[in-house]
């Protein structure tokens, strides 16, 4: 198994276009810069994943996620609503910025983000110096692992590196709701 990681040498690690493992607030994620195209193509292939279903950003916070919204689409009201749920275990598809990459957004006109609060997650952002590519650490159809010991030790094994810490212990993955109408997209 691998070696875990220091903070810094993750957020290096990250800053090389390098694919890592941590825990999050339900289950473990796999996370790359969400700029670096090459990394981010390489945590989909881990995954299994296609490029048009799009992915999570978590940031520690919102100054990290702004330049890939447009928050000048988002009514007042409705940013209010989202920033009363940040920092925490809550996602929201939200209006994307032209800066926000293809292969992030997918073939969505928006892009899911997300403040977290967990400590691992707040930490390595900001040594990191942005906003991650966050998805749960398993391939596609699979269940999300909820600690080390349930991560596939064969798709642990294609990530760059890991940090340890616990998840918080959320029975599910965060809920995913729409920005601009409140929706639950899922529960």
């Amino acid at each position: 198994m691998l070696q875990p990681l220091s903070l810094a040498d993750a957020a290096t690690a990250l800053k090389n276009g390098r694919v890592l493992a941590y825990p999050t607030e339900a289950v473990w994620g796999l996370g790359c810069d969400p700029d670096d195209e090459a990394a981010v193509m390489r945590l989909l292939a881990i995954k299994q994943r296609p490029v048009d279903k799009g992915l999570i950003l978590i940031a520690a916070n919102l100054d990290q996620l702004r330049p890939y919204l447009d928050l000048t689409a988002l009514p007042s009201e409705r940013l209010a609503e989202v920033l009363a749920t940040w920092p925490g275990p809550h996602t929201w598809v939200m209006p994307a910025s032209r800066r926000a990459p293809r292969w992030i957004t997918g073939a969505h006109e928006g892009i899911a983000v997300r403040v977290t609060a967990h400590p691992v997650v707040v930490t390595l952002c900001t040594v990191f110096g942005g906003a991650l590519v966050s998805t749960s650490a398993n391939r596609a159809g699979e269940p999300p692992a909820a600690s080390l010991a349930a991560l596939d030790p064969d798709l642990l094994a294609q990530t760059d590196g890991r940090l340890d810490g616990e998840t918080s212990h959320l029975d599910r993955p965060t809920t995913i709701r729409d920005a601009l109408t409140g929706a639950v997209l899922r529960l």
